[in-house]
């Protein structure tokens, strides 16, 4: 199994041990832009053309609710597919 399928494995699984690092590798390569508000605030917001805004702190290990929402974007990018 690949580097990369084991992210996904852990995403899907909800594990709390997910970084802001990963989560925003696996959004970019669902095409996600990451921006941050010029206010140097510590959230970030993710886009993508016609797809709902995530918005996600900067943290060591993400709380769960942050995961869920990554996990709705990556489920809805994979049935889009």
């Amino acid at each position: 199994m690949s580097k990369w399928e084991k992210l996904i494995a852990r995403l899907h699984s909800g594990s709390s041990e997910l970084c802001f690092d990963e989560l925003r590798k696996i959004l970019e390569s669902y095409g996600y832009e990451m921006r941050q508000s010029s206010s140097g605030s510590s959230h970030y917001v993710f886009r993508k053309k016609h797809h709902k805004a995530i918005t996600i702190p900067r943290q060591r290990f993400m709380k769960k609710a942050y995961i869920l929402l990554v996990k709705e974007a990556v489920e809805a990018e994979e049935k889009g597919r």
